[in-house]
């Protein structure tokens, strides 16, 4: 149980927890974005330098003189199903994100709605400043089971 003098530390710990975790979540959807551009920017220039050097080996010139023409239509063709799988592979990767950040601030406001009302429960805590954040008492007893992380009563 805490105590009104333990108050600013208690809600500066939390908010730094906040803070670290959206930041962890903010690197990992980097990370994903950036491979994930990584991945079809090699592909593609992969792609492009083996049907280049099987035109330069074979030394048909028609098939040579041909190539940006078949090449850009043959690329178009390939992008098109790429950008599907691409746009499926983004969708999940922000739907993470978001999952991960809702989970964040929920944790956060559970964990600051407990600091809140154990300032207000302590020996210390005058008549006043426990009126003050009775508020919280009753966020913390309706939303935040005795002991518990928190989890939102059922139908509520």
């Amino acid at each position: 149980m805490g105590t009104p003098a333990d108050l600013p530390m208690q809600l500066w710990k939390a908010n730094l927890d906040l803070q670290l975790r959206i930041g962890r979540l903010l690197q990992d959807s980097g990370r994903e974005w950036m491979e994930l551009g990584t991945r079809a920017v090699g592909e593609t220039v992969e792609e492009g330098d083996a049907e280049v050097r099987g035109f330069l080996r074979s030394g048909d010139w028609q098939s040579l003189a041909a190539l940006p023409v078949d090449a850009f239509w043959r690329q178009a063709q390939q992008r098109m199903g790429d950008s599907q799988a691409v746009t499926q592979i983004a969708v999940t990767a922000q739907n993470a994100f978001a999952r991960g950040l809702i989970e964040a601030l929920q944790d956060w406001q559970k964990d600051t709605a407990r600091i809140l009302a154990d300032a207000g429960k302590g020996a210390e805590a005058t008549a006043d400043w426990q009126a003050m954040f009775a508020p919280w008492l009753a966020f913390q007893s309706a939303f935040i089971p005795p002991g518990g992380k928190g989890t939102k009563p059922r139908g509520g």
